[in-house]
């Protein structure tokens, strides 16, 4: 764990899920919170529970495809906050269908949210940390960002692929500079996403919520979630052949 502990942390998709599991394990560790997501009255509602933990809790509407509203947004909650130690890229849409099926708006929508609203996201976060010589980048990404998943999960692995390749451009243009860039790669976490999958590898949100929060705080470079069994699958789907990933995808 990193010896400089990050207290202003602003996360994204903040009302529901794996964002509102982190607000709540970061607010009982005394930190000062700023929570955005669509729902504004979701928000409000988990900002008064949250308050008699938390340092401080500044909330704001955001709806991160909506780029030009992003830096503002961003802008206002670091001043609110005094600065921005940490900024999780959490926001995210698992809609899908198979490609060519006629429902491309579903597909459309998820990677405009997964990664262009990521990259917004990443740019006004990056603008805040350049200005103060400091900073950690969270980039939520997925194991499904690992190899190309079939039909109603194509458009949703090549988002998150693509949010892991601006990681890893991002760790190498601050690598031993004061600004640190971490990708996490969660695996099947209990949550609105992936509700109706049926698997032996689903893990409880709290537990999930538990490891995310491990690896951000240790500032992992890179980090399938849970470990067990995340990492070892993570290792097998970036070597294996086609031939044999597709049969487990």
């Amino acid at each position: 764990m990193k010896t400089t502990t990050r207290q202003k942390i602003l996360i994204t998709g903040a009302s529901s899920g794996l964002g509102e599991g982190m607000a709540r394990r970061f607010a009982d560790d005394g930190r000062a919170l700023a929570l955005c997501a669509r729902r504004l009255e979701r928000l409000d509602e988990l900002a008064v529970e949250l308050r008699p933990r938390a340092a401080q809790v500044a909330t704001a509407r955001l709806d991160v495809t909506d780029t030009d509203s992003v830096p503002t947004v961003f802008a206002a909650l670091a001043d609110e906050l005094g600065g921005l130690d940490r900024v999780i890229v959490n926001a995210g849409l698992g809609k899908g269908a198979p490609i060519g099926t006629g429902k491309a708006a579903a597909n459309i929508e998820t990677v405009q949210t997964n990664l262009v609203g990521a990259l917004a996201q990443a740019e006004a976060a990056l603008e805040i940390f350049r200005a103060q010589g400091r900073g950690h980048l969270v980039l939520i990404s997925s194991m499904s960002g690992i190899r190309g998943l079939p039909k109603a999960q194509a458009a949703y692995s090549a988002s998150k692929a693509g949010l892991s390749a601006l990681g890893q451009g991002l760790q190498a243009e601050f690598a031993g500079s004061p600004i640190t860039v971490s990708v996490l790669l969660p695996g099947y976490i209990e949550t609105d996403i992936n509700r109706g999958v049926k698997t032996a590898l689903m893990t409880d949100t709290d537990s999930g919520v538990r490891a995310m929060v491990a690896a951000i705080e240790k500032e992992a470079a890179w980090a399938p979630v849970p470990t067990w069994p995340w990492l070892p699958i993570a290792g097998a789907l970036r070597v294996l052949p086609s031939a044999i990933t597709r049969r487990l995808v």
